[in-house]
């Protein structure tokens, strides 16, 4: 967790995570970390507060600070989970900035779980060219993903995100009390991009899942970790031409599953079968040992997320070549060449890919 400074304030016990770069921030960590939201946002005109009906009490409260900052704020209320994530939604929302007349000074502040973080930002990063944003992520896969690292974007008919912005927040305010009351199905979801931290880059993330998989018990500890290696990868790398692409382990397929079965699954659930197909690709290549591609398997159904998915590979395989992730007519996908070491495989065997499937897909 290099990089990480613990502040204790007016009785709050905060971790700040740096995060370098062009446009540098801070993710704040801790029980009333949203409290910094006046804070952060002192002297701007005006912000609209982002969020989906189920957090309007949050946004509430959100505004009430901001307003007690002396930041004239209103809330733009958007459809909760990915169906805020299209151009309709985005259209509504720009004419909604346009009445409250925000300008490149003022600020959008996105509160909501990933998908509501995913907008807010791609609001933020088109409205007038681009305006700040905080994200005050609300589940445990805005806190560890969605809102830190500055990717934005909406779904298209052809795939998800495939229209965005890179635009870094001003700052993620990450408070793990908000958790405590978030269904165990919507938390485990959030847990296939902690285990893929850890996959990558911090085996102690694997050594406390193991311990307990409900991830409950070290909750903080986990986000913090998650955080610094998602921070130590966007800070170099903003635009996602090297390192920045290992944090996509276990996505080319599972964001083709999710397309495939119209967002019907949620984000973690389909990637954490991804996580699995990219152990088993990365085993077909020859990389990775068996015991490290049964851990994943393990890991994955304990803490209990999917590990098998029966759908249509062809239809699977077409959604993947226009995958963000592609360039031109090449398939790319991340792999272990042990755990620990990411790397790009370009055009995998087909023999490679089809064993793979076979592997997760329910007839196998």
């Amino acid at each position: 967790m290099s990089g990480q400074e613990a502040v204790s304030g007016q009785g709050r016990d905060l971790r700040r995570v740096p995060v370098a770069g062009e446009a540098p921030y801070e993710v704040v960590i801790g029980p009333g970390a949203t409290a910094e939201l006046g804070l952060v946002l002192a002297g701007t005109a005006r912000a609209a507060v982002v969020h989906a009906p189920p957090l309007a009490a949050v946004a509430g409260a959100a505004v009430e600070t901001l307003q007690t900052a002396g930041v004239a704020a209103e809330a733009v209320v958007v459809p909760d989970g990915e169906a805020a994530k299209t151009a309709d939604v985005a259209a509504r929302a720009w004419e909604e900035f346009g009445r409250l007349g925000l300008t490149r000074s003022d600020a959008v502040v996105g509160i909501g779980g990933g998908a509501v973080t995913d907008l807010a930002g791609f609001l933020a990063a088109t409205w007038v060219r681009g305006i700040r944003v905080v994200q005050v992520p609300t589940s445990l896969l805005g806190m560890v993903d969605a809102a830190v690292g500055g990717k934005t974007g909406i779904n298209t008919g052809s795939g998800k995100n495939l229209v965005g912005a890179f635009h870094p927040p001003a700052a993620v305010l990450a408070d793990p009390d908000v958790l405590t009351g978030l269904p165990d199905a919507e938390f485990r979801s959030g847990l296939a991009e902690v285990v893929k931290c850890g996959f990558i880059a911090d085996d102690r993330i694997l050594e406390l899942l193991d311990q307990d998989p409900t991830g409950r018990r070290d909750t903080a500890e986990l986000i913090e970790r998650s955080v610094a290696v998602k921070a130590a990868a966007v800070g170099t790398d903003l635009y996602d031409t090297g390192q920045r692409e290992f944090l996509n382990y276990g996505h080319t397929l599972g964001h083709a599953i999710e397309r495939v079965e119209d967002f019907g699954w949620r984000h973690g659930e389909a990637v954490a079968v991804g996580l699995v197909f990219a152990a088993e690709l990365g085993a077909q290549a020859g990389l990775l040992g068996r015991a490290d591609v049964d851990r994943h398997r393990g890991l994955v159904a304990a803490l209990g997320l999917p590990t098998r998915y029966a759908g249509d590979w062809a239809a699977l395989q077409a959604v993947m070549r226009v995958d963000k992730k592609a360039r031109g007519a090449s398939m790319r996908f991340v792999v272990l060449d042990g755990l620990g070491n990411p790397m790009i495989l370009t055009d995998p065997d087909q023999a490679w890919l089809d064993a793979a499937w076979a592997a997760v897909s329910e007839e196998a």
